[in-house]
Order: C-alpha cells, then sequence, then structure tokens
C-alpha cells in the first residue's frame, strides 16, 4: 500500500498532544510495516529524525498551515494536487483535519471535539473553522479513530456516524516517564519549591483545563490544610486569560504557586515524578495524556469525575466535580491527608497503566488504517 500522513504536527523540539501521537504511532508503523510506502506530508522544512525507515518519503507543501485561513487554503488547494499525484491508497490524519476536495480514502484522527461544547474558550477565527469544518470532515471520513470509547460514543452522536466506522485507538505515554527516586525528589524540590512538597499539574494554561478553578481550590486546600504544600503548574501560558489572570492576583497563596512553563522530557518526568500528586481536573478530555504520566510515575492522581477520564484512570484515581473548587479542594486535602490512600491509588496505576502503551496504540491505528484501504 501507499500511505499518505499529515505530519504538520511533527515540529521539532515543539511535539505536543497530537505531534506525539503521530510521533509515537508512526515511527513504529513505518517500521514493522517495511513492505508498505509512507508518505508524510510537512507543512514546513522537517528534521531528518522524522524520517523514521527508508520506506518513507517526505513532501514538503508551503504555506505553513497556521491559521484557519491557511488551513483551508492547505487542505482544499494544496494537499489534494499532491495526492493525485502520489495516488495513495489512505490518506491518515492524526488532528482530524481532511481534504473535502480529495476523492482519496481518508482516515480521521479525532481526538475530541471539545470546541463543541466550549467554543468561547478558543479565539474566534479557530472556534469558526472547527465547528464549521469538523462535522464536515466526519461525514467525510471514510473512517475514523479516536483515543477512547467517550470520545467515540460523543462524536457518533454529535455528528450521526454509525458507531461501526469508529475506532478506538487509546494513547499511549513515552518510556521516559518512570518512578524518580528519593534524592533526585529532594533536588527537584529544591529547584523549584524551595524543598516543600507538591502537587503538579502538566499541560497547556488555558480555560477548558480548569486552572481558574484549580487555583481556588488550593487556596482553599491551604487555608484548611495549614501546610506548606506548593501548587505547579507546568506548561505555556497559550490562552492565558483575563480571568485567570484575576483570579490569580486574588490569592493569598499566590507565592506557593509556580509556574514553570514548557518542560523538556527529561525534566518534566523529574517534576511529574516528584510530586505529592497530579491535579489534573480538566473540564473537558478526549484523554488526558498526564493521567498515564503520573501513573507511569509512581505519582497518585486526583482528577475530573467528567469525559474520558475516569475512563481512564479506572478505580486509579480520586475523582472530584471539576465545576467546583470546593470539591477540588475536598480531594486535594484527602489526598493530603490520607498516606495510606495515596499508597492504595499508587498500586492501582501499576495496574491501570499496562492497558495503555504506545506500540497497542499503533497496531491499533494499524488496524483501522487498513480497514479505510479495505471499505
Amino acid at each position: 500500500m501507499k500511505i499518505a500522513v499529515n505530519t504538520r504536527l511533527l515540529l521539532p523540539g515543539k511535539l505536543e498532544g497530537i505531534g506525539w501521537f503521530t510521533y509515537e504511532t508512526m515511527k513504529r508503523i513505518v517500521k514493522q510495516h517495511p513492505e508498505h510506502e509512507f508518505h508524510f506530508i510537512f507543512d514546513r522544512s522537517y528534521d531528518a529524525d522524522f524520517i523514521f525507515e527508508d520506506n518513507v518519503k517526505a513532501h514538503v507543501l508551503n504555506p505553513p498551515a497556521r491559521h484557519p485561513i491557511l488551513f483551508y487554503f492547505w487542505f482544499e488547494w494544496r494537499l489534494p494536487g499532491l495526492l493525485r499525484k502520489i495516488k495513495p491508497d489512505v490518506f491518515l490524519s492524526p488532528d482530524g483535519y481532511l481534504s473535502l476536495s480529495s476523492s482519496v480514502k481518508q482516515l480521521a484522527v479525532v481526538h475530541d471535539i471539545n470546541f463543541e461544547y466550549y467554543p468561547s474558550f478558543l479565539p474566534l477565527g479557530a472556534r469558526i473553522y472547527l465547528k464549521t469544518f469538523f462535522p464536515k470532515f466526519a461525514r467525510k471520513a471514510t473512517r475514523i479513530a479516536t483515543v477512547s470509547e467517550f470520545s467515540k460514543k460523543d462524536i457518533s452522536s454529535q455528528y450521526n456516524i454509525d458507531n461501526s466506522l469508529i475506532d478506538v485507538v487509546y494513547n499511549g505515554a513515552s518510556s521516559i516517564y518512570k518512578p524518580v527516586d528519593e534524592n533526585d525528589k529532594k533536588k527537584v524540590k529544591a529547584e523549584f519549591t524551595n524543598g516543600s512538597d507538591y502537587f503538579v499539574y502538566v499541560g497547556a494554561i488555558q480555560p477548558r483545563k480548569n486552572i481558574t478553578n484549580l487555583m481556588l481550590a488550593f487556596e482553599q486546600f491551604k487555608i484548611d490544610s495549614g501546610s506548606d504544600q506548593k501548587l505547579v503548574l507546568v506548561g505555556e501560558k497559550k490562552w492565558w486569560s483575563k480571568k485567570q489572570e484575576e483570579t490569580f492576583e486574588s490569592l493569598a497563596c499566590k507565592k506557593d504557586i509556580i509556574f514553570t512553563g514548557r518542560l523538556e522530557q527529561d525534566k518534566l518526568n523529574q517534576v511529574l515524578g516528584g510530586a505529592m500528586a497530579l491535579a489534573y481536573v480538566s473540564l473537558f478530555e478526549g484523554f488526558g495524556i498526564p493521567i498515564l504520566e503520573a501513573m507511569n510515575c509512581d505519582v497518585p492522581v486526583l482528577t475530573s469525575s467528567v469525559t474520558s477520564m475516569p475512563e481512564v484512570a479506572g478505580e486509579a484515581a480520586l475523582l472530584v466535580n471539576p465545576f467546583t473548587a470546593e470539591s477540588i479542594a475536598e480531594g486535594m486535602l484527602e489526598l493530603y491527608q490520607k498516606p495510606k490512600l495515596r499508597q492504595e491509588l499508587i498500586q492501582k496505576g501499576r495496574e491501570q497503566r499496562a492497558f495503555f502503551n504506545w506500540e497497542k496504540t499503533a497496531d491499533l491505528l494499524w488496524q483501522s488504517i487498513t480497514k479505510t484501504a479495505n471499505q
């Protein structure tokens, strides 16, 4: 087969959720299937490290598609011509964006459709594009892959897509995430929290991730516990809103909230592995990879009782209502006060994490590719 792949999110030094999904699955798939030909399609100059094997051919289509108008131009005008030239059996798009103008069989990986529920959390242009085109992409797709049973049901219901056309390919977590020894925990605490224990959040600093309620909950936790505990927020302030800024400035405990910005994976493993617990109380997730990363680091998890997060966490997390700071604060206090509970969650996390790894993801995605080609 010839398989064309949208690899525009394979960006050196800037891999994020979908970029990591593309990287971890495709490097395995192209190696495991040397008899097939893969065409990686970039929207800018690429790093040679992303051309994983000899059966990969790279193509660059300009201009870089990083704006809704350019999305349309790239997928509807630039991409169809290249696909006519390549003549692939399948076009795989790990970010879910498809070409409505191409007759090639297309497999869209739709991680979630949070924009249908929280459109105001996105810039206006992105909001209009996603709400206009993703229903069309869902109907255009030969098949759809997604990362949880929750997202499968959501996509099927929202866009009236037959369940049989949607495949679940759970995410994995990088092998770099592993438990941190006590000496390294002391070092990371000395570097970031002046030696104090801390809750950690990992992800973009944006409204959908519920940072406002997390900060308010931490303030209540500090009042209730009287502890020297810190809150470490790891991630870029992509959409740091006025409300988030006002909330932060109003807190008596703001000196105990540490923003690290984006961290490289090895440092992130240290910061995540050194935490007393992960506090990941997002409003909406298609999967929630930091939950799995924390389990791999033997760190107990506090997460939301909504969307995909209970599915990913199983019994290995303390679930809270993300819509109330009081519920989050109660969860933080319970984890802080009950070392035995933390140990139970760590043990359950070791069992739960066994269900998810990138090898399984790659195998399931390959099955979805072959179904698409044969459909």
